[in-house]
């Protein structure tokens, strides 16, 4: 396989308080995004999925390869047999034994059981495949690597367009999830990844009261001089 071409790449420069301030922004931007469970009917046009679906593919991925479909579904029908299916196997989850007392635990605070009238609601619903790997024009399969990372990356993207066109969204993952690519007619060489209802929420939508961890809980500096790290006293027992 030939190599890409390389093009000149240049980067806007700041001064060390920009960067700062612009950072900053964003990251105070970001935290009001949240989950979603409550939404109206309102109508969302088609382009602004189309471009939060582009936005997610400036991702990077395991050799260029991309490995991600998204399929955006509208049609009603669709959506309802998507619900029925979901509400089956998110009732096994919490009523049926398949969530064990530790983990129904962990959710009880969120407020969540198997109900999701949402999923007919929003006039969009996003199923998001991983694929395993693609074919080239001869029929020869191409080996995709990295494949649940790169559609992690992917999706966080994708989440952070929808936050900036004023949408809101929930992760939704129904487990198992088989019957998206049955009832989505996918083939065999993509896996359901990740669900996205996308739309408006409610006026009324309300959202747990949480608290993100604090930066000292979610990482770790090592630098030049750092008087911890592996392998250091304070680390040994």
């Amino acid at each position: 396989m030939n190599e890409f071409p390389h093009i000149p790449f240049r980067l806007d420069d700041f001064d060390a308080e920009t960067r700062l301030e612009r950072g900053t922004r964003f990251r105070d931007w970001l935290d009001r995004r949240r989950s979603v469970r409550f939404f109206t009917d309102e109508p969302v046009d088609r382009r602004c999925i189309e471009v939060a679906i582009e936005a997610a593919s400036t991702a990077p991925s395991g050799a260029h390869l991309q490995p991600w479909t998204f399929v955006a579904i509208g049609d009603p029908a669709i959506k309802r047999e998507i619900r029925i299916a979901a509400e089956k196997e998110e009732r096994e989850f919490y009523e049926g034994g398949r969530a064990t007392d530790e983990w129904l635990e962990a959710l009880a605070p969120i407020g969540t059981d198997w109900e999701k009238p949402f999923l007919e609601t929003v006039p969009w619903i996003v199923v998001v495949f991983e694929q395993l790997h693609s074919e080239d024009g001869d029929g020869n399969r191409i080996r995709h690597y990295y494949t649940k990372e790169s559609v992690g990356i992917a999706c966080g993207l994708f989440i952070a367009a929808l936050h900036e066109m004023g949408l809101a969204t929930l992760t939704h993952t129904p487990s198992p999830m088989g019957f998206l690519r049955q009832i989505l007619g996918r083939p065999t060489s993509e896996r359901p990844y990740i669900m996205f209802p996308v739309g408006r929420p409610t006026p009324d939508c309300t959202v747990p009261d949480l608290e993100r961890r604090p930066l000292e809980d979610v990482s770790l500096f090592l630098e030049a001089g750092s008087a911890t790290g592996p392998g250091s006293p304070e680390d040994e027992s």
